[in-house]
């Protein structure tokens, strides 16, 4: 684990430019359950990430799992310029330290549902909040509709949610794979594949938990594409969707 100290961590929501795709779906109609949802915080340029790279990786043949690679760019002055970092992602580390009241972040660090974190790579604690979310109802009941060029989604709550606090539906882009040849820094020499890869994740609506949420997305022709439904920007993850 490597960590990194910033005394004044700073608060940050990302709000992407995402070019969106016109692309036929073959999403089925009807109700879906919310995959867990994990976010690994990781860098070309960490040594002890690619055993949670790898983890991410197989976490990613799972139906119930939507994990997340989020690059980022607060070790590229060591040598090696991480090509899918962005300031944005560190930012959003910040946010949820700062929610958990941590003076620090630190690769890899996986974020549970936006509720709970742990070291990438401890696969038994990775395990066990796995099942501890895959437990746990959800707190909204969604439904997707294939509409041709987009995918329409319908959300209610059917348990109470924070009051007062705004939900943002978050639309991420993410590369299902790919492979990079580091030349410098701690990984020089290695070829490493990365699963799940944002590109993107832009908030695309705020909605206050009551009533009917109905949005649709059109998808990306190169990327794969999810919504995320959070309370606050840093706060609780309540519901997920994957596009295709």
């Amino acid at each position: 684990m490597r960590v990194f100290k910033d005394a004044a961590l700073a608060m940050g929501m990302m709000i992407g430019a995402a070019t969106i795709g016109l692309q036929a779906t073959s999403v089925s109609a009807g109700p879906i359950t919310s995959p867990v949802v994990i976010e690994l915080y990781t860098s070309q340029g960490c040594s002890s990430c690619p055993p949670a790279d790898e983890l991410l990786a197989e976490l990613a043949s799972h139906e119930d799992v939507l994990p997340l690679a989020l690059h980022v760019d607060y070790w590229d002055y060591i040598g090696w310029k991480d090509e899918f970092a962005s300031p944005a992602y560190t930012n959003r580390q910040k946010g949820y330290a700062h929610v958990g009241q941590r003076r620090m972040i630190y690769t890899p660090q996986m974020v549970i549902m936006g509720r709970e974190d742990v070291v990438g790579a401890n696969v038994p604690a990775v395990t066990s909040l796995l099942k501890k979310y895959n437990d746990t109802p959800a707190p909204i009941a969604m439904q997707l509709y294939d509409e041709g060029d987009s995918v329409r989604l319908t959300a209610t709550a059917v348990q109470e949610l924070q009051e007062g606090v705004p939900h943002f539906v978050q639309l991420v882009r993410y590369a299902p794979m790919r492979t990079v040849s580091i030349k410098r820094g701690e990984l020089a020499g290695h070829t490493l594949d990365y699963a799940n890869v944002v590109s993107t994740l832009e908030v695309i609506h705020q909605w206050d938990g009551t009533g009917e949420l109905d949005l649709s997305v059109s998808l990306d022709d190169e990327l794969r594409s999810a919504l995320l439904i959070q309370a606050g920007p840093y706060g609780p993850i309540v519901g997920a969707a994957k596009l295709d």
